[in-house]
């Protein structure tokens, strides 16, 4: 008698099969940040068809020599968003410790020295943006707007409205690199993993969700709000810091402009385009790290193919509109389901 014959005897029938995962195109258009990699791809291949110095080594270095700045202040922002807070002066954060880092180091300072007093400088400037918003009630756009306004002026005062060049000091930050890998690259992801760690695995992180979801009943829930705002803002501060340092090394020199505004929009730009919502409550360093890429790369190509310069602040600021918009009819279908 066959097996099959002993089962339908004894009443007892195999378990059904359980079907097998199947690949769609539904599911991959659902996976995380599968436009943005699109996009990113389609840029990669129509510049490196339009012209051959883009797929080169050295232009490619170049592009993530510069994003790698853009992405260190973009992981400090993603955090303060995902918690709901808004830091606009980290940009200007970023020419006053230029500045003020050019001036030390042509004034003979140590390398430690500056890079130290550097960061604590953009801490202080983080932690105070954090006491305005957080015990004034001041609306964090409206604040850290005023003073990155305040900051820009305080930059073009300690550079006297000149370029201070600090020689070769810091140039191995800069320019060179390991086993093929720029320096600030390396910095740039430790940074990015540091604050995805952050976000996954730690309370602090949670708080930040539940901050950004609710502020409230996260007050009620027992978290400590006016502690992890303070935090928040002071990381952001550091983030700054750290980032005018590599700006610095990079570029030999502070000049009238560095930084500033462009950067941070740009910034801004990277962290919505990734996915981080502008109410709070939901930010991903991945879809940061991809935008930061995107626009890298996207202003990269213009340069390539000889686009007039002012087009690309027209970019950055039409991939932002874009961005907030398709962030706002995500959230509104999410709700609806």
């Amino acid at each position: 008698m066959s097996a099959k014959t002993l089962a339908d005897a004894s009443g007892v029938s195999d378990p059904p099969e359980e079907p097998r995962p199947r690949f769609t195109f539904g599911a991959l258009r659902r996976a995380p940040h599968t436009g943005l990699v699109a996009v990113l791809i389609l840029v990669v291949v129509a510049t490196a068809l339009r012209t051959d110095s883009f797929a080169t080594t050295t232009n490619l270095i170049n592009v993530l020599r510069q994003v790698s700045v853009t992405a260190v202040i973009a992981a400090g922002l993603t955090l303060l968003m995902t918690a709901g807070g808004m830091d606009f002066s980290m940009g200007s954060n970023v020419s006053v410790t230029t500045a003020v880092g050019a001036q030390l180091l042509s004034h003979g300072h140590s390398t430690a020295f500056t890079v130290i007093a550097s960061v604590l400088l953009a801490t202080a400037i983080g932690l105070v943006n954090g006491l305005v918003v957080t015990f004034t009630n001041v609306a964090p756009f409206v604040a850290t707007l005023a003073t990155a306004t305040l900051l820009d002026g305080v930059a073009l005062l300690v550079q006297g409205g000149l370029s201070v060049s600090i020689g070769t000091r810091m140039f191995s930050l800069g320019n060179d690199k390991v086993l093929g890998v720029p320096y600030l690259l390396i910095v740039a992801v430790l940074v990015l993993l540091a604050t995805a760690l952050v976000m996954r695995f730690t309370v602090f992180g949670r708080d930040a969700f539940a901050i950004g979801g609710n502020e409230h009943v996260a007050r009620l829930s027992g978290i400590n709000v006016t502690a992890r705002k303070l935090t928040l803002y002071a990381v952001t501060g550091a983030l700054s810091g750290l980032a005018g340092v590599m700006l610095l090394s990079r570029l030999g020199a502070s000049s009238p402009g560095t930084g500033g505004l462009t950067l941070q929009l740009t910034a801004v730009a990277a962290v919505v385009i990734g996915g981080t919502s502008l109410a709070g409550g939901h930010g991903t360093v991945v879809g940061t790290a991809l935008g930061v890429l995107l626009l890298g790369v996207v202003a990269n190509a213009l340069n390539l193919v000889q686009v007039s310069s002012y087009f690309q602040q027209v970019s950055v600021g039409g991939v932002l509109l874009v961005a907030a918009i398709a962030n706002e009819l995500h959230k509104a279908r999410s709700a609806r389901h």
